[in-house]
């Protein structure tokens, strides 16, 4: 190799050595890390402050309302009713002719639906409106009943006498079975009457707080009891009670077909189901009774699907009906409650039949 050749490659060694000291000498280059973009966690949802009296479910409103009392038809030209789903209780007590009334006891809901048929009142549903403190709907009366309602001053919405305005006839059905009110001109008819608008009396009734609470509420003493039968006084008109897992709730039918909220077509359902008995007493030649309401007797009650044996007891005619579980006031489910008032002849049990399904 010349001596040229030796500098060339000389050269060439240099530039790469230089080539190679810049390299190295510049700093690596940043690697760019991923964003991590932490999921939002919505905050806790706030739990609703009250307990609606009658039904134990959560409300954002503390509700004071006074409750209103309308006496439904429950003869079968009536059915299906309308209203009833949107009753905080419902009870059920016997009438002449040996059949029933249904007895709604309304105060947290605001539904303008149509609420009946509406019928006539009698003495012994004029002592259960009492015990709400309600405002009391009807559609005539017996003569001793009308003699209740004036000298006892009873506040009543009456279509007959006092408040025809607030009640309307359905043409697709014939009377009496299709006489209908509803609650917005309940309460309104109510306030021009002057009746007071908030509760008199708050019934001492217990609920569970959350759902957690259901299950032991009835731990004690309790028997399973899926379906539970009962009969008035005719063998012929029987009230079944399914319960239902999913919803936790007694399905109602009457005769073996669902009892259903004409308003919706929801079948009637109730979280407590009480059937409780009483001495019953025909007064005269028409059937007229006499319900003793005052007092204690046997009362069976039946929430999720099981049963216990409670007693029912009213000191006075101002006074809720009180359920008692050994002494102490019974637990309620969320929900609304079916009272049933039976006879206790021949026995209380004769009138009400449960245990497993088939």
């Amino acid at each position: 190799m010349g001596r040229k050749g030796g500098m060339a490659l000389l050269a060439g060694w240099l530039a790469l050595t230089a080539a190679g000291c810049q390299t190295s000498g510049n700093p690596p280059a940043e690697t760019v890390k991923p964003v991590v973009v932490e999921p939002k966690v919505p905050p806790p949802k706030a739990e609703p402050a009250f307990q609606a009296p009658l039904t134990g479910l959560p409300s954002d409103r503390k509700i004071e309302d006074r409750p209103i009392m309308v006496m439904i038809n429950n003869a079968p030209q009536a059915r299906p009713q309308s209203g009833l789903t949107q009753a905080d209780m419902l009870l059920e007590v016997l009438a002449e002719g040996e059949i029933t009334r249904i007895v709604g006891i309304f105060q947290s809901s605001r539904s303008k639906d149509p609420v009946g048929p509406v019928r006539s009142i009698r003495p012994y549903f004029i002592e259960i409106g009492k015990s709400f403190g309600a405002i009391q709907v009807h559609a005539g009366g017996s003569p001793d009943g009308y003699s209740k309602l004036k000298k006892e001053r009873i506040h009543a919405l009456d279509e007959i006498t006092n408040a025809g305005a607030a009640f309307w006839r359905e043409r697709s059905r014939k009377a009496p079975h299709n006489l209908y009110t509803d609650l917005e001109k309940i309460r309104e008819t109510a306030q021009e009457r002057g009746f007071t608008a908030n509760a008199l009396v708050q019934p001492a009734y217990s609920f569970v707080k959350k759902d957690a609470d259901a299950v032991p509420a009835m731990a004690n003493d309790a028997q399973d009891a899926p379906k539970v039968d009962i009969t008035f006084l005719m063998q012929s008109y029987k009230v079944t009670y399914e319960f239902d897992q999913t919803s936790g709730l007694y399905k109602r039918s009457i005769n073996g077909k669902q009892h259903i909220d004409l308003n919706n077509e929801e079948q009637l359902s109730a979280a407590n189901v009480v059937v409780m008995g009483t001495r019953h007493r025909t007064l005269d030649s028409e059937g007229r009774l006499d319900v003793k309401l005052i007092g204690t007797g046997p009362a069976l009650l039946f929430e999720r699907g099981k049963v216990k044996k409670v007693e029912w007891k009213r000191d006075k005619e101002s006074d809720p009906i009180r359920f008692l579980d050994l002494g102490r006031e019974a637990v309620l489910q969320q929900g609304q409650t079916h009272i049933m008032i039976v006879p206790d002849t021949p026995s209380f049990e004769s009138h009400v039949n449960y245990g497993q399904q088939p």
